[in-house]
């Protein structure tokens, strides 16, 4: 069966889940909001650029999961998900997820926002299999570092390459969906490249290579 990959934030969603977790975080007064919306936008704008330190941001984004109590923050989380993620969830998203749902094929998400924020994501989206950045937990609490490899550029490969030797799996008929000119090393791994609603460096090196260029946005 072929794999169909979906990048998640900008390409499932018209947004960006990680970063509007942080803000999510100031607005409810869980941590310093003039600091950490500062931080988080500066990250943000890093990933825009290509020059995002994964693991510095990851020391940001996870240590609010560290500080907070497990039930807390799923409480947090299912608000989230109904006042943030919910109106920006793309109906031509799901269409697209229900085509490759109706072909037969295994669906799977990828993306660097670690698996607390996205995992309701995926749920809620149909998809079972999810390859976020794992945040590392210990005796039922989180302890801000993560687990393993961030599926972030590179580390997207080797995180897909781990699923497939996994399942049995190879990636013939495959193909990945993404916005993300960060997500340019697994887009000319997988057999079909498709460029969504892409930034404006994806939407050169597609036209370049003759990707296809899609928009799942009104």
């Amino acid at each position: 069966m072929a794999l169909a990959i979906f990048d998640l934030d900008n390409t499932l969603l018209s947004g960006d889940s990680d970063h509007m977790w942080g803000t999510f975080l100031c607005e409810h007064g869980i941590v310093d909001a003039a600091y950490y919306q500062r931080e988080n936008d500066r990250f943000y704008d890093d990933y825009v650029e290509g020059t995002l330190d994964i693991y510095e941001f990851l020391r940001f984004a996870l240590k609010p999961l560290s500080e907070n109590n497990l039930e807390g923050l799923l409480q947090l989380r299912e608000q989230f998900m109904q006042e943030k993620i919910e109106p920006i969830i793309l109906p031509a998203g799901l269409e697209l997820i229900d085509k490759h749902r109706q072909a037969g094929d295994t669906l799977i998400i990828i993306t660097a926002t670690n698996t607390f924020v996205t995992a309701p994501i995926a749920e809620r989206l149909g998809i079972e299999h999810l390859l976020g950045t794992e945040p590392e937990m210990v005796d039922g609490r989180y302890t801000g570092e993560v687990a393993g490899i961030p599926s972030y550029r590179e580390g997207k490969i080797k995180r897909l390459n781990q699923w497939l030797w996994e399942y049995n799996a190879d990636l013939k008929g495959s193909i990945f969906y993404s916005d993300s000119h960060n997500d340019i090393p697994l887009l000319e791994t997988v057999e079909k490249a498709v460029a969504v609603d892409p930034d404006d460096a994806l939407r050169d090196y597609a036209t370049k290579n003759q990707w296809p260029i899609i928009s799942l946005r009104d």
